[in-house]
């Protein structure tokens, strides 16, 4: 049954989070930051953000500084919109899986490319 709440608990955060980074958040630092899930603690006091960044690894690197800064004021506005006995520790971690997609899409289309060439070349 724990692991249910810790759960619905991740998902209102993950919404709320989301929320706070695109309306609260003011920092210019901040790029276009994508929330791709929210990990909490069994016992509810910490939670792992994970956020993917669009843009450069320093620019990357730069949102995710940024944020981790701003954790506590997440955490305290996070305080007042949820009601919660105790409101999670947040840290942002990075996650390079929207990256990493984008790379294997590509490599694929490149193959693609290179596929439909060779067949167009063989029919000629």
């Amino acid at each position: 049954m724990s692991k249910h709440r810790s759960n619905r608990l991740a998902e209102t955060l993950k919404e709320e989070i989301s929320q706070l980074i695109r309306v609260e958040l003011k920092d210019p630092r901040i790029g276009f930051v994508t929330l791709t899930s929210v990990d909490v603690a069994d016992d509810l006091a910490h939670a792992k953000v994970y956020v993917s960044v669009l843009g450069s690894e320093e620019e990357g690197k730069e949102s995710l500084d940024a944020l981790n800064r701003a954790a506590g004021f997440v955490r305290s506005e996070l305080g007042k919109r949820i009601r919660l006995r105790h409101v999670p520790a947040i840290v942002f971690k990075y996650d390079p899986s929207i990256q990493h997609g984008a790379h294997i899409a590509k490599l694929l289309r490149d193959v693609g490319v290179s596929d439909d060439s060779s067949k167009e070349e063989s029919h000629e």
